[in-house]
């Protein structure tokens, strides 16, 4: 095979199996080059493009990632990845609007994106960025560092009482509620949607 060849990954939106990823990639005689959210280069001088392609999937299928099959389904993963990086450090301060940041970031209009990701995740990305700092929320909560002010401050909410309304609308339950249950229940962000 001449040359790297790159996959997008579909559900690919932790970092949490990256370093899995890569060490049974290289156990099948594949290199990676580059490794990040989303994102996979690789290369294989002793492979054919097939060889290749298979190593991937099979690696991938195992950990439960897909590679993409089309521009759509890429565009709707990096729309995903922009979100949750945006999460990754707190205090969390939205400078521009989720529409121009998205915009700008994946060079097309916003409500192409728009109308790609609810095609494609039956969901609005707003629906889904509200659902991302809900989980956020609760992490916060079961950490017992912050009052829920706090959180509302660290999330860049408006209010806590948009924060608590937000939080019941998506979780069924109060911020309080949900701080005394012990059963706790958190997603992972590739299972949001």
């Amino acid at each position: 095979m001449k040359g790297p060849k790159e996959f997008w990954i579909k559900n690919m939106v932790c970092s949490r199996c990256l370093k899995v990823i890569k060490q049974e990639l290289q156990e099948l005689g594949v290199t990676v080059l580059s490794l990040e959210l989303g994102r996979l280069l690789v290369e294989a001088p002793k492979k054919t493009s097939n060889e290749i392609v298979e190593a991937v999937t099979t690696v991938l299928h195992a950990n439960n990632f897909e590679i993409v099959q089309n521009e759509e389904e890429m565009l709707t993963e990096r729309i995903k990845i922009i979100l949750i990086e945006q999460l990754q450090e707190l205090p969390l301060h939205i400078k521009v609007k989720t529409s121009e940041l998205l915009a700008s970031r994946l060079h097309k209009d916003y409500k192409t994106l728009s109308r790609l990701f609810s095609a494609n995740q039956q969901t609005t990305i707003e629906k889904y960025f509200i659902k991302l700092k809900i989980e956020k929320v609760k992490e916060l909560i079961q950490l017992k560092q912050h009052s829920f002010s706090d959180i509302g401050c660290l999330l860049d909410y408006s209010s806590v009482n948009h924060l608590s309304r937000q939080f019941k609308e998506v979780v069924g339950m109060s911020m309080t509620d949900y701080k005394n249950t012990e059963k706790w229940k958190r997603n992972f962000y590739d299972e949001i949607i």
